[in-house]
């Protein structure tokens, strides 16, 4: 596998549009927590939430800024980093900042009542179902690096982003749809979670194996960074759902059981 010339995503203006969005990010979510709190004193927002979202828009800066950013696009290892944070590590933590929940909070009565429309439609009830999530994010990775995919994205700026695009939101929709604290109409119980979360699992060990055999993969790059790139998905995947895992037993709550009749009669 000889490496061939990448491009590099558009020079000055790959650095400053990527940091500038960032910033309005934390900038709109800080405001918006702001105002939960000003609006309800009482229910005041959590920080740990902020602090969970602030958390990743640090490391979506620092997959996308450099000094990895270069590094992803002289060296495939640099590239499997660069993917872990945009998405594993950075979707975990800007979903714990539950920031559907904030913007419920804050929006209007009017746009409060169309987003939890959208929320309950039968597309949206779709997405978040973890087996679909699964599918978009996972079961993605195969079809990216066993096929000529990979090498195209990187040969053009806008396939790069692209690709960037959907890791981070794919990234987002599992982690949402396994352990988001964000409301989330027709989600399965925490079995079938565990299923699908086990099925990633499963997922990423395969494919960075076969990677590292140098089966079917189609990537243009030295064997030792295609090997380097297996181990950092495969070490680097575990830890990650590991960590989401823990999340799933932070932020479940048992169901409530409705009381019997008998037991709900008053006693006279």
């Amino acid at each position: 596998m000889s490496p061939l010339p990448r491009q590099e995503s558009g020079g000055a203006a790959g650095v400053v549009l990527p940091a500038l969005v960032l910033l309005v990010c934390a900038g709109g979510y800080l405001l918006l927590a702001r105002e939960a709190r000003r609006r309800n004193p009482v229910r005041a927002w959590q920080p740990s939430r902020t602090v969970a979202f602030c958390a990743g828009v640090a490391l979506l800066a620092a997959a996308l800024l450099p000094p990895v950013a270069p590094f992803a696009h002289r060296d495939f290892r640099g590239h499997m980093v660069q993917h872990m944070l945009i998405g594993m590590y950075a979707p975990l933590t800007l979903v714990l900042g539950a920031p559907v929940t904030l913007l419920l909070r804050t929006l209007p009565a009017t746009g409060a009542r169309r987003l939890t429309a959208v929320l309950h439609s039968g597309p949206a009830r779709l997405l978040a179902h973890p087996a679909v999530a699964l599918l978009l994010s996972a079961g993605s990775l195969p079809l990216l690096y066993f096929t000529p995919i990979y090498e195209a994205s990187m040969g053009h700026p806008a396939g790069h982003w692209l690709l960037h695009a959907h890791f981070l939101l794919s990234g987002c929709l599992f982690a949402h749809s396994v352990a988001g604290p964000d409301p989330a109409p027709g989600r399965p119980g925490v079995r079938a979670r565990l299923v699908c979360l086990g099925c990633a699992i499963a997922v990423h060990a395969v494919t960075a194996q076969l990677m590292y055999g140098g089966f079917w993969v189609d990537i243009h790059a030295p064997v030792a960074q295609v090997q380097g790139g297996a181990e950092i998905m495969y070490y680097g995947g575990d830890i990650a759902e590991l960590l989401l895992a823990a999340a799933l037993v932070a932020t479940w709550r048992p169901a409530r059981r409705a009381m019997p009749a008998a037991a709900a009669q008053p006693v006279r």
